[in-house]
């Protein structure tokens, strides 16, 4: 790794509350976007965003250091020294003189600051870039910068923030500027490997070979209210293609639509959303305990003999899942965990509302939750498409699964669905494809994971979220192969059946137990979850603690090997259900052919 204590060049001087630009005189400022003028210190405070419309204006890269570390806290990174003019490019000017003005204009060496600090009370590593040097465009220096900050990142064992704003690679630099794609590129690979977390904090512009490298490899990517970031820029698209884009066309709310960030931060968010992030990906994970008493008089937080669940119609434990009254993902997150930050987005094509993601903190413990959400009203049911995920679900759910496992943290997993949505946008999508990926990802995950059934567990659109080493369902919730309703209508050919499909599924909570289909059941109020929001998720807690308390600190390797070998059992007589002997199975088919 690079000596950053000697270099070339002397540093950029450190960033600190005394170096951010007064209002420089300017009593008043114009809003470009509303127009509106907006006292000038106003503007200032509040991070030189418009307090009429929102409007962010640019953030110079000391500013935006400013604005995320602790004053006290900075520390700056020097990169290594690169090469000024690789090739001897001229324009209209010669490339050492656009570089001379660019320094001189801006007091930098290049469109990249680099510094080690606190954000919150964790430590990070951030590098902020430019756009008034150059266009933020990224030679051969920023693509250094970049690399040194995730060298010193991934030194330090510390999560690395990149506050983005470019135009793109820097065409004087020709392939040298092209190689930075790569080179930082496989930075950040590095960090994976490391499960080092990196978030990209994407403001306006973003574009071209910043946007094609590092600036969308991010664990996690924060744009600012109305940012641009893709690939290519819309003039090009409109001259190359000659079709009108869609309104706002690659803005962040664009973005955010189809799945390809996590969030749309305004700057007052941005420093406790990344505060929750960079404290749930570098906490230590340890067992919680339950809180008070939450337990069922006469049992315990999860209930394991069948016969300690009264036996009740399976049509009534189906009715009594589907209410809408029950507490849903979002309701229970809220009394769960003292921290969260919702991820969106699956980073090819959409975000689906059904699946609710993100990472947080259990009584100050890291944890990755993903849920089924439903709601409570008309509108919010059909604002979550009733809880039916698409394949964007559920691979927004394996992309959170995936950082779980890179930040080595336990995943919880709440179900509640009547199933996958069977629409023809979703078959066209990979539906089954990504409930398929689902399985076999969480087969392999190497951290602690608990499943709930909350409600209704609807077929493989339920399974997808839980392949888990604890598979629990709450005490009047339901887990079927397929909905009453459907099996009445195929093998009764009468929906009306559905009461006598629904005992013969076996798919309530005392009827899985019985059968080992399940690790648990977790007690419900007397009335059922939706008649006590506070005293459900007390019981939902007490039981999830347990379970984790049982299987943090196991390793890895013992977790899926024993995940494996639960789900290796079903469906077989063997107690053990270990795999068959190889040639046992070559010498019965051998027999059935010669038969």
């Amino acid at each position: 790794m690079p000596d950053r204590s000697r270099n070339s060049r002397p540093p950029d001087p450190a960033p600190h509350p005394a170096d951010a630009p007064e209002p420089g005189g300017v009593e008043w400022v114009q809003c470009r976007s509303c127009q509106v003028i907006v006292y000038g210190r106003r503007f200032e405070r509040v991070a030189r965003t418009c307090p009429e419309c929102g409007w962010h204006a640019p953030l110079t890269a000391r500013e935006r250091l400013v604005q995320l570390l602790h004053h006290d806290s900075a520390e700056p990174v020097v990169p290594g020294p690169t090469p000024d003019d690789p090739l001897g490019f001229t324009d209209s000017k010669p490339y050492p003189q656009r570089l001379a003005e660019a320094r001189e204009t801006t007091g930098m060496h290049s469109a990249v600051l680099v510094a080690v600090g606190r954000i919150e009370e964790s430590p990070v590593v951030v590098a902020a870039m430019d756009f008034r040097f150059m266009g933020g465009s990224m030679g051969s220096a920023e693509g250094e910068a970049i690399t040194a900050a995730a060298e010193v990142a991934l030194e330090r064992r510390v999560p690395l923030v990149l506050a983005i704003a470019s135009g793109g690679a820097r065409m004087q630099e020709g392939v040298f500027s092209l190689m930075q794609m790569a080179k930082t590129a496989q930075a950040l690979a590095a960090l994976d490997e490391a499960g080092v977390l990196t978030v990209a904090l994407v403001s306006d512009p973003t574009y071209g070979g910043v946007a094609a490298s590092f600036a969308t490899l991010a664990d996690v990517i924060i744009a600012e209210p109305g940012a641009r970031m893709g690939f290519a820029g819309p003039r090009v698209i409109e001259q190359t293609i000659h079709e009108r884009l869609p309104e706002g066309f690659q803005t962040a709310e664009f973005l955010l639509a189809h799945g390809l960030v996590d969030a749309v931060l305004p700057r007052s968010r941005q420093r406790a959303a990344l505060g929750v992030l960079l404290r749930a990906a570098t906490r230590p994970v340890r067992a919680v305990a339950a809180a008070g008493d939450e337990q069922t008089p006469g049992r315990g937080p999860v209930v394991t003999d069948h016969r300690d669940v009264p036996e009740r119609p399976a049509w009534d434990v189906v009715e009594t899942a589907r209410d809408v009254g029950r507490p849903t993902t979002i309701d229970h997150l809220g009394y769960l965990l003292e921290e969260f930050v919702e991820l969106h987005g699956d980073r090819m094509s959409g975000d689906c509302p059904a699946v609710v993601c993100g990472l947080g903190l259990l009584d100050g413990s890291p944890i990755a939750v993903i849920g089924h959400q439903k709601g409570h009203t008309t509108r919010e049911l059909a604002d979550r498409n009733f809880g039916l995920a698409t394949p964007d679900g559920y691979r927004k759910a394996a992309r959170v699964m995936r950082l779980a496992a890179k930040l080595g943290i336990p995943v919880l997993t709440l179900i509640d669905t009547p199933g996958a949505y069977p629409g023809v946008d979703a078959e066209q999508h990979g539906q089954a494809g990504a409930i398929a990926d689902n399985l076999r990802l969480m087969s392999a995950l190497p951290v602690p994971t608990v499943a709930v059934v909350l409600g209704e567990g609807g077929s493989g659109g339920a399974l997808a979220l839980a392949v888990a080493d604890r598979v629990l369902v709450s005490e009047n919730a339901m887990y079927s192969v397929i909905s009453p309703e459907g099996c009445a209508a195929i093998l009764w050919h009468d929906r009306a059946a559905a009461p006598e499909a629904a005992e013969a599924l076996r798919l309530d909570a005392r009827s899985l137990m019985e059968h080992q289909l399940v690790d648990g059941i977790v007690p419900e109020p007397q009335w059922g979850a939706h008649s006590d929001h506070d005293e459900a998720a007390a019981l939902l807690r007490a039981a999830v603690t347990g379970c984790l308390s049982e299987l943090i600190g196991k390793d890895s390797q013992s977790l899926v090997r024993e995940r494996r070998r639960r789900f290796r059992q079903f469906g077989t007589t063997a107690p053990s259900a270990q795999p068959p002997d190889p040639t046992h199975l070559s010498v019965s088919f051998q027999l059935e052919g010669t038969a």
